[in-house]
């Protein structure tokens, strides 16, 4: 048998290390040819869960693919982030990643994964702000009255929250460093329960989505002090931010963004932006998730370049907080 020239077994040695490469890049272009699952890494109708599937939904024929929403909760999100990480990067496995994954878990879990370097960023999707609601009991009808009476009541009320390390937790700790006040922290299995028990009287208040939060503030069973968005939520515009309120800089949303395996081509990236991107533009998508007090980006910060940035400036802001308080995994 006669062997090939050393310069064919050169051409041909080439062309099959090659292959690889131009059979990812043929993929990438014929993206996407089968449905897509976005991970929601939490239980079904929460805020993360909400944003997903509306999104999801508008995201559908703009790819000509189905989108389908997978629930996969677990240590605070951790579980169904994990298994994003660990999948295949060809754009068919996503993730609607909220700053509980992306920031918090971090610093509290020992993680496989890390949640910066293992996630290609897509773009964020939109955002929840919190209000801070107390009993109606509570002899205070705005914020200073509130701290006044929390300064004159050290270590006599408590405030609930969603878990350790979730975003009410987290925001009732900035309340006591900002404010000088000290009162107790409850842990509940989620905002529900808590606000079952603010509703009875069992604790004073908490911080909690505007969606979750307005049902009882219209029917006059809490009172709502602030929003801790930078302008009044357009779903209950006649409550303060909380800076109007007394308390500059205190800004906190619970946001969402949408995350690719690491390695996922730019021209995935690019098509699955170009998606969302144009799915939160629709006003039909818009009017559903602000009337229930989701915010969105503007253009400028919906590119996955800001995402990206915005993921490590509030990692940078947090992480301090969250080592501060000594919050860890149980």
């Amino acid at each position: 048998m006669k062997l090939p020239h050393r310069r064919q077994f050169l051409h041909l040695v080439a062309g099959a290390a090659a292959l690889p490469a131009v059979s990812r890049l043929a993929r990438a272009q014929a993206y996407p040819s089968q449905r897509i699952t976005m991970v929601v890494p939490f239980a079904p109708g929460g805020i993360v869960d909400i944003i997903a599937r509306v999104v999801a939904e508008g995201m559908r024929p703009r790819l000509g693919q189905p989108v389908i929403i997978e629930n996969a909760g677990g240590a605070d999100g951790s579980i169904g982030t994990g298994r994003v990480a660990r999948a295949a990067p060809d754009g068919y496995t996503l993730i609607a990643g909220p700053w509980n994954t992306h920031v918090a878990n971090g610093v509290i879990y020992p993680l496989q994964y890390d949640v910066v370097k293992d996630f290609e960023p897509i773009g964020l999707l939109a955002d929840a702000p919190m209000l801070l609601i107390v009993n109606k009991a509570i002899p205070a009808n705005n914020l200073s009255e509130f701290i006044a009476w929390l300064k004159a009541n050290p270590d006599k009320s408590s405030m609930g929250t969603a878990g350790a390390g979730s975003p009410p937790h987290l925001l009732g700790l900035l309340l006591q460093k900002e404010t000088g006040t000290q009162f107790r922290l409850a842990h509940y299995r989620g905002g529900g329960p808590a606000m079952q028990d603010i509703v009875a009287g069992h604790i004073e208040g908490m911080f909690i989505s505007v969606a979750a939060a307005l049902p009882q503030v219209t029917s006059g069973t809490v009172k709502a002090l602030g929003v801790t968005a930078q302008k009044r939520s357009p779903a209950a515009p006649e409550i303060p931010t909380m800076a109007e309120a007394g308390l500059r800089e205190f800004y906190f949303s619970l946001w969402v963004g949408l995350f690719a395996p690491k390695a996922t081509p730019r021209t995935i990236i690019d098509r699955l932006n170009a998606a969302a991107v144009n799915t939160l533009a629709d006003p039909g998508v818009r009017q559903k998730l602000e009337a229930q007090g989701y915010e969105f980006p503007p253009p400028e910060q919906q590119t996955p370049e800001a995402l990206r940035a915005y993921q490590k400036a509030e990692i940078e802001k947090w992480s301090p907080i969250i080592k501060a308080a000594g919050i860890k995994a149980d």
